[in-house]
């Protein structure tokens, strides 16, 4: 998608806890929920 809109060397993070410790950490590993970073640079 980042590729569609002039995005290039687009780098994804593995994924990462987001919620350890927060109220819906028990919803976010029913439904493994994880954060990724996104890196990348805009072409041109």
């Amino acid at each position: 998608m980042l590729e569609e809109i002039g995005f290039v060397d687009v780098r994804v993070s593995h994924p990462y806890d987001t919620f350890g410790g927060a109220r819906g950490e028990a919803k976010a590993r029913k439904f493994e929920v994880y954060g990724h970073a996104f890196l990348a640079r805009r072409a041109g």
